[in-house]
């Protein structure tokens, strides 16, 4: 098992045991990296810089006619901040954990929605990899 897998497998291991017996409603690991949804956040791994899945992020809420409300970025981290056709708040935070790898966090509303975020998440992995 490549090493970059292995590493992801831990990382999110020890998120699930730090969560304190709160229940991860989906993992997975495959061809998208690592993925769960955790208290309302859909957390994932993606192999890139963060400026390229700053760049891809962007991209990817315009495609889906999202307002983008406000945006700030430096070297380590970044936020966006968006609206949907509701109204609804839609707050994506990117995480440099290493130079070719970011952590996205992605917040739909105050409960949040997995399958909204999901969809934001696939169209965001979609455009790292073009």
């Amino acid at each position: 098992m490549p090493k970059g897998n292995v590493f992801l497998i831990a990382l999110f291991a020890g998120a699930a045991i730090s969560a304190g017996g709160c229940m991860v409603a989906a993992v997975g690991v495959g061809a998208a990296g690592t993925v769960a949804y955790l208290k309302g956040d859909l957390e994932a791994v993606e192999a890139a810089n963060l400026q390229t899945v700053y760049k891809a992020t962007l991209k990817a809420l315009d495609e889906l006619e999202l307002c983008v409300t406000r945006q700030s970025k430096d070297v380590l981290s970044a936020e966006i901040i968006a609206r949907d056709a509701a109204d609804q708040k839609v707050t994506i935070n990117l995480k440099a954990t290493t130079e070719n790898t970011t952590k996205l966090s992605i917040r739909i509303g105050f409960f949040g929605s997995e399958t909204k975020s999901r969809f934001i998440y696939q169209k965001i992995h979609d455009n790292v990899r073009q």
